[in-house]
């Protein structure tokens, strides 16, 4: 799968570890920074992502920072995409039976790196469900 990744500094840490993790499960993954751990803006990184994964030119996305909520946000205001902030291997197999998220945002300072990593490889292999759940998901898209 085509993976586009993106992070603050506060999300650096983990963004490698996942990057590491993804590629050796044969993954193709494109980092759009940050690579430094200096203080930076997460829109920055975080909306080419959504844009990537919006335009098709990723299947899914997966951005990092401190808490993960504000990457969340910014990823969600680009049509097209629908970022879950996930804490748990449940919140990540829902986030995607039920909304078919595209994109993933994870907190480095929320939870552990095996949880993150945990989380990553559900939401990585779930299916969407379809059925009830395509009439919400077109819902989503028509008031965006």
């Amino acid at each position: 799968m085509k993976i586009a990744m993106g992070s603050d500094h506060a999300g650096l840490d983990y963004k490698r570890r996942i990057k590491q993790h993804l590629e050796a499960a044969g993954h193709e993954v494109k980092d759009f920074g940050t690579h430094s751990t200096e203080p930076c803006d997460y829109p920055v990184f975080v909306h080419p992502v959504a844009e990537a994964v919006a335009r098709g030119r990723f299947e899914r996305g997966i951005v990092l920072g401190g808490s993960g909520n504000g990457e969340a946000m910014v990823a969600n205001r680009v049509r097209g995409v629908r970022c879950a902030l996930c804490w748990d291997v449940k919140s990540a197999e829902l986030s995607r039976r039920h909304n078919d998220a595209n994109v993933l945002s994870l907190g480095q300072r929320m939870i552990s790196a095996d949880t993150a990593l945990a989380i990553v490889d559900v939401w990585l292999a779930m299916p969407f469900e379809g059925g009830r759940h395509e009439k919400r998901i077109r819902m989503m898209d028509a008031d965006a």
